[in-house]
């Protein structure tokens, strides 16, 4: 274990609350990213306001200070720094991410330069925790999704790289948001990324900076499990999965079994009723070229009047009814089945599906090969 991570565990483990003490608090200084809004703002939303999701609020309660607009310069200046400093106290966390307003050398009332001014400002958030007992933990800028011809830009950089030159000088836990929100961007893809930023049509905006409530979950997830990753001790006091590692896109499984996407039309067969049933249907085999898969996955629509005969099942075997009605037979006995209905057939027991009324009866099939 690196120094800093033992310091850092050292100074948790003593922050842990136990079962009767009031929870600490993560506080987070920040910008519009990480702040939070009303539903008049609606979806928009920050990845602090979706940060207390993932945690107990019995042991770790938020104090989202995080404020739109707002540089390492201008929230000092604003005294909210110093909001922060009047509740802080020994055991609690201050997540300190700023950059994206910190860049803006049009603005003087915001402006910091990354080689010198900046990180002299954070410098002033890591001492206060210090000064309080409390554990700072400096966060890289969170990425854009902004590319150009087809390349995915760092809006970021020099502001990254004095973050990470700080935290090392100082001895201060980092989370590289920048580079997990860049990987996560990536896999997404350009147009995957869309939904979980400001694309919103029906209000005009076309806004890669700021999140949707799916983006903010999402960029709430690498923040946690980023910091979980430098203090394992946490794991005890998350309320859902961090499970969003991202690799870099083109990075996918074994190029002998890709992962794809399979499109129904490509693979329809039209067939009569197997097993001796009336009627025409027509299947869809999903990825039945895929043998080294441990079960099989059909679709098979019921058109009207047909059916499925009666016959003894020689594996264990699932039906979903996806839409449309039926009369299913099982051991002898009948059901009358629809929309929204699971039917498991045991190896040794006989049944049947008959398609009943007007629709179509589409069922999905998993079996065992």
């Amino acid at each position: 274990m690196t120094m800093l991570r033992l310091l850092l565990y050292l100074s948790l483990l003593l922050a842990a609350p136990s079962a009767l003490c009031a929870p600490h608090r993560i506080f987070i200084a920040g910008d519009s990213t990480a702040a939070e809004y009303g539903p008049e703002r609606a979806p928009q939303a920050g990845w602090g306001q979706a940060l207390q999701s993932y945690l107990d609020p019995a042991v770790w309660e938020v104090r989202n200070h995080a404020k739109g607009g707002r540089s390492t310069r201008s929230f000092i200046d604003e005294k909210r720094l110093d909001a922060i400093a009047a509740e802080l106290q020994r055991g609690d966390v201050l997540l300190i991410q700023f950059g994206h307003n910190d860049a803006k050398f049009e603005d003087p009332t915001r402006y910091t330069d990354p080689a010198t001014v900046y990180p002299q400002f954070l410098m002033r958030y890591v001492q206060l925790a210090r000064d309080k007992g409390a554990t700072p933990v400096l966060i890289t800028p969170v990425a854009r999704l902004l590319y150009d011809f087809g390349s995915l830009l760092d809006t970021h950089g020099v502001y990254t790289q004095a973050v990470k030159a700080l935290a090392t000088r100082e001895q201060v836990a980092l989370i590289d948001l920048n580079d997990s929100s860049t990987r996560w961007i990536r896999g997404l893809g350009e147009q995957g990324a869309k939904p979980y930023f400001m694309f919103v049509p029906e209000q005009n905006k076309a806004d890669g900076t700021h999140f949707s409530v799916a983006g903010a979950t999402a960029v709430a997830c690498l923040v946690m499990r980023d910091w979980v990753a430098l203090q394992p001790g946490l794991t005890s006091a998350l309320k859902r999965d961090i499970d969003c590692e991202v690799r870099s896109a083109g990075q996918g499984g074994d190029a002998a079994r890709p992962s794809r996407v399979a499109h129904e039309r490509d693979i329809a067969v039209t067939q009569p009723g197997p097993h001796g049933g009336a009627g025409p249907t027509t299947a869809y085999p999903f990825f039945a070229e895929d043998t080294d898969l441990p079960f099989v996955l059909r679709k098979r629509v019921l058109h009207k009047g047909a059916g499925i005969g009666l016959h003894p099942q020689h594996k264990d075997e699932i039906y979903y009814i996806v839409s449309g009605q039926g009369s299913y037979v099982l051991d002898g006995k009948q059901y009358d089945v629809a929309a929204g209905d699971a039917l498991l057939t045991r190896t040794g027991s006989s049944h049947a599906l008959q398609q009943v009324g007007e629709m179509d009866l589409v069922v999905l099939l998993a079996y065992p090969r």
